[in-house]
């Protein structure tokens, strides 16, 4: 049965290609972006999260079936806390009552298997408490001590932590709704592509992220996933962050997490 989605990120990388793929599935998708699409909202900003919730509420009639929250940036400064958890946090709980009103619903949003390389405690620990104010200070104080690395695995880090505290509670499992993340390795998308061109920062990258399945994914492998954790047929995972890496977490990790 067709379903009516909004996935943020829309026009480039993961976000476009389960745009497409849903709508291929004859799915309903609102895309949100930070320019163009249906929706254009700065998720970086508590006003341009606002916008996109009721914007989303005026174009869906106030009902969602799922929300796929793709936007995302790497950059060595604050923004990319205020996007990548924040702005991901505000873009689901904002929608929640939407979802709630849906059939079968289900929430998602992309991190990393970045979050399990080294983080800045602060940036997590101010992320956990929900303070903006203090997540932005002590990501600035970590790009000013030439650490700024550590702002995007720590923005992953925290939205994952909060897929884990969340999923379970009264509003989301007890209202029906799974929520989950996807944890992808290296994606070759305009983000990553400086990054994989220089052979240098090449290396760098795979010693960081081995992938010893297939190497580097492609945004469309991982749009199947995505598209299968927000259909009704799953009806039993939440609070899971799925690793489609290519293999990265088993390398890095090993067994200990368990």
């Amino acid at each position: 049965m067709p379903r009516t989605y909004l996935v943020t990120g829309a026009l480039s990388g993961i976000g476009a290609a389960t745009t497409a793929l849903l709508r291929r599935q004859g799915h309903t998708v609102l895309a949100a972006d930070l320019e163009g699409g249906d929706i254009a909202a700065d998720l970086s900003a508590p006003e341009g999260r606002a916008a996109l919730v009721a914007r989303a509420r005026e174009l869906s009639g106030g009902r969602l079936d799922a929300v796929v929250a793709c936007a995302g940036v790497a950059h060595f400064d604050p923004v990319t806390v205020r996007i990548n958890h924040f702005g991901a946090v505000a873009t689901l709980e904002g929608l929640r009552p939407l979802l709630a009103a849906g059939s079968d619903p289900r929430a998602l949003v992309v991190g990393s298997v970045d979050a399990v390389h080294p983080t800045d405690p602060a940036i997590v620990a101010a992320a956990d408490a929900d303070d903006e104010t203090e997540a932005v200070a002590a990501a600035r104080a970590a790009v000013d001590r030439g650490e700024g690395h550590l702002v995007y695995s720590s923005s992953k880090a925290a939205v994952s932590r909060w897929v884990r505290r969340a999923a379970p509670g009264d509003a989301w499992a007890g209202a029906g709704i799974a929520l989950n993340a996807v944890a992808p390795g290296v994606v070759l998308t305009p983000l990553t592509k400086p990054l994989l061109d220089d052979p240098a920062t090449l290396a760098l990258v795979e010693r960081a992220v081995p992938m010893p399945l297939h190497g580097h994914s492609r945004p469309e492998q991982l749009a199947p996933l995505v598209a299968w954790l927000t259909s009704p047929e799953n009806a039993l995972v939440t609070g899971q962050v799925v690793f489609a890496d290519g293999g990265a977490d088993a390398v890095l990790r090993g067994d200990r997490v368990w």
